[in-house]
């Protein structure tokens, strides 16, 4: 059949096809997303079967004929990311390292065969030369020796080396640098990122060999990004953190193998990303005592504990209209809080600026830290510091209520480890181990907890 070029428009957010332009995704809603793409149609489909070979063939089978007791793990050398995998990467999964460019991504995933001894490794790079690969593996450090280095681009090339050299991990740097002939897009387009992705989740499926993708985003998150990628890939791990800081978080977002609430903490130095086993080191006040606006609230984050500083600044409007800004907060939730301080407690902040910011440079999702911005406001707008051996656990409801947030207990056994002596929580839950050395305060409301925080000007 002879080949036939068409035109066909891809959503560059969900990768939705259509034949036609439209300003809004029928899939997605997203608007203005829409990227025209050159495809290939006729003989595409029996060029793309020589590609692969099929490797076994199958049949239906009931449930309990399928074992699924010898699921195969393999550790990376890195505990962090082994708990983030949920115990080591599975064989014949397909991996998704995304962030933004600059992030730390190829130092990640360059550190992996350095420090795995033992585990043979094919690292395929589009982006740089072996000879730069190289240069970036002595400055890591690290046993090279089982790590092969193959500098391509094209995705016919690649599975052929792969089914030759069989290594026990397969690493592409990156998905949007490889291309394959069956399409004649430029490499980097959404058509050209999902055949490839699709063709390198058959080889890890019929060869068992776990393969690691890293998929650049641009700032937006938009025009051929990862996003197109996830339904195809087993794990999504997404970078996140200021390319200007030390710190970056590799948060789980998709694990068909494992939780996806989990997260890791790396630090960026000279060496390469060293894993931060402890995040309250980071998070935790790093100043004198006696300052206002300061309050630690209790986190948690999967299966990991840790106590992060919360920052408050509350002046008087200097421009007319007061100005409500928040780094790594929900601006939107702290409105609410604010608004919950004025109705329920009668606290007038409608008149004051209001800026708020969470240590290391880290986004909060978790409602515990409510009860910690909430202090913080209140210190900075009385200009009463906080004692420094004071943290607090607890969501804020739209009545001025303070909910019990989950697994209490393993908050209050992290403040209690790390040296603190008092504890705020909501009185409505219930706490059944308490250290013997931090002190629990159970207050039902707002009201109620700035009459016990702060009486007597402390």
């Amino acid at each position: 059949m002879a080949l036939k070029t068409k035109s066909v428009w891809f959503c560059s957010s969900c990768g939705n096809e259509s034949p036609k332009w439209m300003g809004r995704c029928p899939s997605c809603g997203e608007w203005n997303t829409m990227v025209e793409e050159k495809v290939v149609s006729g003989g595409s489909s029996a060029r793309k079967q020589d590609i692969v070979s099929v490797g076994m063939s199958s049949k239906p089978l009931s449930l309990s004929e399928i074992d699924s007791d010898n699921e195969s793990r393999k550790s990376l050398g890195s505990v962090e990311m082994d708990r983030l995998l949920g115990g080591g990467i599975v064989e014949g999964s397909l991996v998704l390292i995304a962030g933004e460019p600059g992030i730390g991504k190829s130092t990640l995933s360059l550190q992996i065969p350095l420090h795995c001894l033992g585990m043979k490794t094919l690292y395929v790079t589009g982006e740089e030369s072996a000879r730069q690969v190289k240069l970036r593996a002595a400055r890591l450090g690290g046993d090279g020796g089982g790590c092969m280095v193959y500098s391509e681009t094209l995705m016919e090339n690649i599975l052929e080396e792969a089914k030759k050299a069989m290594p026990d991990l397969m690493i592409v740097d990156s998905i949007q640098t490889v291309y394959t002939r069956t399409l004649e897009s430029s490499p980097g387009s959404v058509s050209q990122i999902k055949e490839c992705a699709s063709l390198l989740l058959r080889l890890a499926k019929e060869t068992g060999i776990p393969v690691i993708l890293i998929g650049h985003i641009t700032k937006e998150g938009s025009i051929a990004g990862p996003k197109v990628l996830e339904h195809i890939v087993d794990v999504v791990l997404q970078f996140e953190g200021d390319n200007t800081g030390a710190y970056r978080l590799l948060r789980s977002i998709k694990n068909r193998f494992g939780s996806t609430s989990e997260m890791a903490v790396f630090e960026m130095t000279g060496s390469g990303l060293r894993e931060v086993r402890n995040p309250s080191e980071m998070l935790i006040p790093m100043h004198g005592q006696g300052l206002g606006g300061i309050a630690v609230s209790a986190m948690l984050d999967g299966s990991r504990s840790y106590l992060m500083e919360v920052q408050a600044l509350v002046s008087s409007a200097a421009y007319g209209t007061p100005q409500r800004s928040a780094t790594g907060f929900d601006v939107r939730r702290l409105n609410m809080l604010l608004a919950v301080l004025e109705k329920r407690a009668g606290f007038r902040l409608g008149a004051k600026d209001v800026f708020l910011n969470m240590a290391g440079g880290l986004r909060v999702s978790d409602p515990a830290c409510d009860l910690a911005v909430v202090c913080a406001v209140l210190s900075s707008n009385f200009d009463l510091a906080i004692p420094s051996d004071v943290c607090f656990a607890g969501e804020v409801g739209l009545s001025g209520e303070i909910r019990p947030v989950s697994q209490t207990d393993r908050r209050i056994a992290e403040a209690a480890r790390l040296g603190f002596r008092t504890i705020f929580i909501s009185s409505y839950g219930t706490v059944n181990h308490v250290s013997s050395d931090i002190r629990v305060l159970k207050v039902p409301d707002v009201p109620a907890l700035c009459r016990t925080l702060f009486r007597s000007g402390d």
